[in-house]
């Protein structure tokens, strides 16, 4: 059978229930082609998800890791490997290996590691592109839950979030209807061509859904270790408000700029209304909390805004704050790993 395109399998996942309703003899072939490139994803996907196991101060911990590239660096939650000892992770093979913590990041919600002596041809999965997340995307995860067998379960996005209970995470968050169990944290959410997507770090609803931080912020961790040998968070020292009446499409206005702020220095002044930082536009204060998350000390960035009657480009360099502070009235950002989600670190007493 050929592969379905991610557009005919959504199709095909809208008419399930109702063609099996309307008649049972549609119900077959339609499971039939979804269950067979479910498990095509599954099949293609499953050699570079391990289980990771570590001890913290609580005692052993377990939970899913995946491969990001071939010399045995892998990605899995901040709860199991960002303040955690010991790791040793384990092939789908049966392979055991210790891995040490090259990063770890709370606000992502991640950690990154490295397996030792991986061997030769260890499959790893690729980060799928940026711009490529739309609610209703079919979406499968891979996973270790509750020391079972690796396993897949299959939803789809349901929508992407900045606020959950009250709070505001440090960026976007995808929210999946998957439903997750205990040692699925740091499991890879993968779209039908078997890309990352995002990496599951939290359930809620009971373990009816969960959240996955997106590939692109994965990918700022990443790209900052690899420069830099640890996450390096921006900071412009600008604070904004909703303004009164909005212009350009944004009500991200400039209220004022903190003392020794960078955006000083790049010439923004207050009232300005922001249209974009870096690559991110701007359409709400909220959206300025989710740039700032891609921000990184030292590393230039366009600005841009509208002032007067003008679009105006400013580039900005972030510097270094110990704390990521967002200043923006109202809201908070708050690490990922304290946010009220669910831990669904598998914990073995």
């Amino acid at each position: 059978m050929s592969r379905l395109s991610a557009s005919k399998l959504l199709a095909l996942v809208a008419f399930w229930g109702a063609l099996a309703l309307a008649s049972p003899v549609f119900a077959g072939p339609v499971a039939d082609s979804l269950s067979t490139e479910v498990r095509d994803v599954f099949e293609r996907c499953k050699g570079a998800v391990v289980k990771v196991e570590a001890t913290d101060n609580t005692g052993q911990l377990c939970g899913t890791g995946f491969f990001i590239d071939p010399n045995g660096t892998l990605l899995t939650s901040y709860s199991v490997g960002g303040e955690s000892r010991d790791f040793f992770v384990i092939l789908p093979d049966k392979t055991r290996m210790a891995a040490r913590l090259l990063i770890a990041d709370p606000r992502a919600g991640i950690a990154m590691l490295k397996a030792e002596n991986v061997p030769c041809g260890t499959p790893f999965l690729p980060l799928a592109k940026p711009g490529e997340l739309a609610v209703a995307t079919p979406v499968v995860a891979v996973a270790y839950p509750m020391d079972m067998p690796l396993t897949p379960s299959f939803g789809m996005i349901a929508g992407l979030d900045l606020k959950y209970l009250g709070r505001y995470f440090a960026t976007t968050h995808i929210r999946a209807s998957v439903p997750v169990q205990r040692g699925q944290g740091g499991a890879p959410l993968l779209n039908m061509q078997g890309e990352v997507l995002g990496v599951i770090i939290s359930s809620i609803d009971n373990g009816s859904a969960c959240f996955a931080i997106p590939a692109e912020a994965v990918e700022k961790v990443h790209r900052d270790y690899d420069r830099y040998g640890a996450v390096r968070p921006g900071w412009l020292g600008v604070i904004v408000r909703a303004a009164t009446n909005g212009t350009q499409g944004s009500t991200a206005e400039v209220e004022r700029l903190e003392t020794g702020a960078p955006a000083i220095k790049a010439g923004l002044l207050p009232g300005d209304i922001l249209l974009k930082i870096g690559a991110i536009a701007i359409k709400s204060p909220q959206d300025v909390l989710n740039a700032s998350f891609f921000l990184t000390a030292g590393e230039s960035i366009p600005v841009v805004v509208w002032r007067g009657d003008k679009e105006l480009t400013f580039q900005a360099e972030p510097a270094e704050r110990s704390t990521c502070e967002y200043r923006i009235p109202g809201l908070q950002a708050i690490p990922t790993s304290s946010a009220n989600n669910e831990d669904i670190t598998l914990r073995l007493r």
